[in-house]
Order: structure tokens, then sequence, then C-alpha cells
């Protein structure tokens, strides 16, 4: 029986991506679970995981991936590197009609690639099976409440890409005496319960809507606001889940007597672009918007947090808004509002990321990947056979654009 070779590949998006989608550890697993399995891994400078590591594991290194079967990566792969005929693994971002990866979509039709994206893998209940959405929600909680420290010159926090790991950023929570602050997050999945497991390690009280927006306080509290909080229908003004995720525009968002008692807001929510916005530009001008810093940790360009505009890197994370001129300008100023909106957050903490994805990828996808047939692999296939998939004809057009 021939072996199944799977190559991790290099990262070459621009600027390159450091996590891997395996760590060293877990290929020589992979490789002890599935015998008729062979890793290669292509040497890289970048990742979080040494060259050296996977060698004096030994992981076999090859630049050249062209026999490989199935070659795994974590963001887009180049147009002009893609090589036809295999079965690629990443995040490809382009279900939603992303503008800027329209060639590689293109690119991966034409080349006869089957493209699994990461984010469409999904168990039959419709819960994602994989992503690095846990870390994303740690380091945008981190990297929102370093800001505020900043901004109020109240407290001290270092970047989290300074430290070695979660366990030492955990070991300076551990001392740090927090302010009187009220903060609000936003979201129910893995994004958001990463940035609650933040609030919840530095030990901020969480209270309820009610009490959040009634009372006082002398020690930091904040408030979890999942969707039925959040949005109320136009004439029914309730909630009905299925109804909102089939006509969000019907909905309508009731988020300003929250703005009106927040310090930090952590925006961890998965947003539809036809669903309402939290706030307008014109209600960040009101005088009793008193959001003073915001972690906008899913980073919707010009979406549910409008003065999103673009996205920041982990060397210089934040940016200030002016609400009074709409423009962008220095942050950490009295009058700006300034918004954390880094939009690779795990690259921040790469080695905890990569292994908890990695091991994900080894418990849930690989087994599925080494069957003859699998619905989870068939949902999450965008492509195959140099078409697109059932599921995803809704591409065509995106695609036939030039």
């Amino acid at each position: 029986m021939s072996k199944t070779i799977i190559g991790v590949l290099r990262e070459e998006k621009c600027p390159p991506d450091n996590r891997v989608p395996l760590t060293p550890l877990q290929c020589v697993q992979l490789q002890q679970l599935y015998p008729d399995i062979e890793v290669r891994v292509q040497p890289s400078v970048n990742r979080c995981y040494t060259d050296l590591e996977y060698g004096q594991a030994g992981v076999a290194l090859s630049e050249d991936l062209s026999e490989c079967d199935v070659l795994l990566g974590v963001k887009e792969v180049p147009p002009a590197k893609l090589i036809s005929g295999k079965k690629y693994l990443f995040f490809s971002h382009t279900i939603k009609k992303q503008p800027y990866n329209r060639q590689l979509l293109q690119t991966i039709l034409q080349k006869n690639v089957q493209l699994i994206d990461y984010e469409c893998l999904r168990y039959t209940n419709g819960k994602r099976i994989i992503g690095f959405g846990r870390f994303a929600g740690i380091v945008g909680a981190h990297n929102g409440l370093r800001a505020y420290g900043i901004k109020t010159d109240a407290f001290t926090l270092p970047a989290a890409h300074n430290c070695k790991d979660f366990d030492e950023i955990k070991q300076v929570y551990a001392t740090l005496r927090l302010p009187a602050i009220k903060i609000v997050l936003t979201g129910a999945g893995r994004v958001a319960w990463g940035a609650k497991e933040v609030l919840d390690l530095l030990h901020i009280e969480e209270v309820t809507p009610h009490e959040y927006c009634s009372k006082s306080f002398t020690h930091s509290v904040y408030v979890h606001l999942h969707n039925h909080h959040l949005y109320r229908h136009k004439e029914r003004h309730d909630y009905e889940r299925h109804d909102f995720y089939r006509h969000p525009q019907q909905y309508y968002c009731p988020f300003m007597p929250y703005a009106q008692q927040t310090d930090l807001m952590i925006n961890g929510i998965y947003w539809n672009p036809q669903a309402p916005l939290f706030f307008t530009k014109s209600d960040m001008q009101n005088a009793d918007f008193k959001i003073k810093v915001i972690a906008d940790i899913t980073c919707d360009i010009n979406g549910s947090i409008p003065a999103t505009t673009r996205a920041t890197e982990i060397g210089n994370p934040v940016m200030g808004y002016n609400p009074v001129t709409g423009q962008e300008e220095k942050p950490y100023q009295k009058h700006t509002i300034d918004i954390m909106s880094v939009d690779n957050l795990p690259n921040e903490l790469p080695r905890d990321a990569s292994a908890t994805f990695g091991q994900a990828l080894l418990e849930h996808v690989i087994p599925e990947l080494m069957q003859p047939q699998s619905d989870i692999i068939n949902h999450a296939s965008i492509t195959n056979n140099g078409q697109l998939t059932p599921l995803y004809q809704y591409l065509h057009d995106y695609v036939t654009q030039s």
C-alpha cells in the first residue's frame, strides 16, 4: 500500500504568518497513529517552531512538496505557489466573496485544486471543528486592556508577543490590580470565550445586563452580551434565533445604553454584513458615548464597529479615531476613541495557538481526510475537480468577474 504524503507548507503570504498547522511533536504523533502517512515540512525561517525543532523530532524537511497528496497551511497560499491537482487545507478567506482573494480562488479552479477551508469544517450540528478563535480572543482582550492601561496611565501590561507563552501572561495577571473599569464583551463563539477567559483570570466580576446599565461599581466589572441581548426585531421587538440568521436586516441593535456605561469594549461577535451596526459614527459623536477603547477582535473593516477602517499590526496595534472629524489620528489622545484591530492576533502567542489548532486537526480532521468519503470534508471543500462544489455555487459570479 502506497503512503499518503502530507506536506506542511511554508507560510508565504506577506507579511508571513508564524503559526503552523502541526507542531514537530504532532507530526511525529501523526506518523505513529497512521504508519501509512509520511509528513514532509517545507523549510521556513519565520515559523514559531524552527526547522531545527522539526529535524530533531525526526520530521523530514523538503523544499519540494510536489509529491505530497495533501498540503496543510494556515493563511492563504499565493496563487503562483499552488501546485496543480493537489488537496489543500488553509484559511482561504473567499466564502464572503472577499475581493482581494478573487484571483486566488480563480487560480485554484484553473489548477484543479481541491480547496478544503478550515473555516468550513463543521460538525453535523454546525459547530466549527477547528480554528484559532480562542487565542484570538485571549490576545484581543489582553491587547484591549493593555491599550486602556496606556490611555489612562492606570496600569501596565506587556505586549503579548513579548511574552514566551500564555503561562507567562498568567503570571503577570496574578499580580495586576485593575481600577474600576466597566467592560462590555460581545459574542458567544470561541473568540468571545477566549476573551472571557482573560477577564475571569483577572477576577473581573461578571454582572447582568440590568446591573451593568443601572448600577455604579467601585471595582472592575464586565457584561457578556450574546445575540439575544444585542438584536431586536424591528416590529416585534423580540429575538428569534433562526429568524435572525435568515433575516438579519429585519433587526435593530439596542446597544446604546451599554455605550453610555462602558470604558472598554471587546468585540468578539461574528457579524453578518446585513445585520445592524452596534452604533453609527454619528452615535460616537454624542457626549454620552463613553467608550474609550475598542478591541475589535473580529476586525470587520467598516463593519459592526464603523470606526474600524483598517487592520492594525502587531507592532503597532492601536489607532486613534477622532469621532468629530471621522478621521484616524494618533492613539491615546484625550479626544480619540482608540481602536485595536489586529487581524492576526494568534500570531502573538503562536506556539500556544499552533499546538491547540494542531491537536484539533490531529483528532478531528485527519481521520476524516483518511476516509474514502467524508461528509465533513465534502462540506468544507469549496472546489473539487476544477469546479465549485454544490454548496459554494453562490461564488460563481465572484470567480467569473475579472
